[in-house]
Order: C-alpha cells, then structure tokens, then sequence
C-alpha cells in the first residue's frame, strides 16, 4: 500500500517550531549542532586511533640471523617489524637502509634489534668513549696476527714505530677502545684494519702519526 503524506504535514510542523519559544529553539539547535560535532570528532579520533604507533606498532630494524663482528650488513641480514612503542630501545633503526653496507661493532643474535650504537659510526664511538667528541681511528698492523687477538671493546695502548727496524716504539695513545677488526681483502691481500675509538683531540693526533705507518698494540 502506497502511503501519501499530505502537503500540509510539513507546514504544520513548520508552524509549530515558529511558536515555540526563541530560547527554546536556539538549545535545541546548538543540540543539533554540537551532536554533529561530536559525531564528526569521534570519526576522526577513531581514524587517528587506528593509525597511531600504539595500535600500528612502530617499525624496527632486526637481525634474521647471528651476525659476526665487522660484517658488512646486507640486505638478506635484516627485516622491518613492528614493535610496541614500550619495546623500542633508544637509537633503533627504523629503515633496513640505514643498515645494510655498514659494519657491525659486535655480535649480535637473530631478532636482536639494531641500534646506532651497534653499527661503526660516530654514535659508536662516542658510546664507546663516553664523550662527544669522540671519534674512531682505522690502524694497520705491523703484525697482522695481533688482530686475532683483539676484540671489540677490548682496551689497548697504540705504539707507534714498532716495525721492522722501528726500535722498541712509542706509545701513541693508552687506553684506546676497540670498536671492531675488519677483516682483510684476499684480493689485495691486505691485512686486517682495526677501528678504535678515542676522544676528538687524541684521535686526531693518532691519525696523523699513523699516516702510512704500521702500528702494534698492546692489551690491557
């Protein structure tokens, strides 16, 4: 059955609204008014929600496997997850590019999330040092053996002159932190490099002292 609605039905409502009272009329449209904000605010607090890192999860940069110190990171070496913002630690990575092609400074496990700290960097060094200004030095030894000896975070003192015909040397810092050891190239048959870390001033005098020299170290 077809239901027809009378011409006159809305006019009398109309009539009816204008003889309410303006107070009246006024609240019952700030009702109206503040409703549909309130529908339009939890629309939008609803969206915001369901994209925020607490629900999403934020992302972090991981291991897929055991990793060796001074491994050059590749991209079959790490994912992107999400973590709950609580389980983040501080200096996560986010993005496997800010990873792959740089060098480990220690071991680490598979589903170990990689931070600053643990890749050779500035961030690294000053950690490793405890101070701002710190900065790593790449030493060449005379011996190539002794870097089999060493190990990341290790301490040792840089003598300098120690090669053949070079006496009995001079120390050239004490004290230094072993950042990592990275391996030689077959192809050049280079000896292995080893990173140390040492405060801004004292790294740059070993730096230039070390120019085209071999050094030795001793462990502490």
């Amino acid at each position: 059955m077809r239901i027809v609605r009378s011409p006159t039905a809305g006019a009398g409502r109309r009539r009816v609204w204008a003889r309410l009272p303006r107070g009246w009329r006024r609240a019952v449209a700030l009702r109206r008014l503040a409703a549909a904000v309130l529908v339009v605010l939890a629309a939008v607090l609803a969206v915001a929600g369901a994209a925020s890192p607490a629900v999403t999860g934020v992302p972090v940069v991981l291991a897929r496997h055991d990793l060796a110190p001074g491994t050059a990171v590749g991209p079959d070496d790490v994912g992107v997850v999400p973590r709950a913002p609580e389980a983040v630690p501080g200096g996560a990575l986010r993005a496997a590019g800010d990873a792959v092609g740089r060098h480990l400074v220690g071991p680490v496990r598979a589903g170990e999330v990689l931070t600053d700290v643990r890749l050779l960097g500035p961030e690294a060094a000053r950690a490793s040092v405890g101070s701002p200004d710190a900065a790593g030095v790449p030493l060449r030894l005379a011996d190539p053996a002794v870097a089999a000896l060493v190990r990341a975070g290790a301490l040792v003192d840089v003598v300098g002159g120690a090669g053949a015909g070079g006496g009995s040397g001079v120390v050239l810092a004490r004290g230094a932190r072993v950042l990592t050891v990275l391996p030689g190239e077959e192809r050049t048959a280079s000896p292995p490099l080893v990173l140390v870390a040492l405060p801004g001033p004292e790294a740059a005098r070993v730096a230039a002292a070390t120019v085209g020299q071999e050094v030795t170290l001793t462990l502490r």
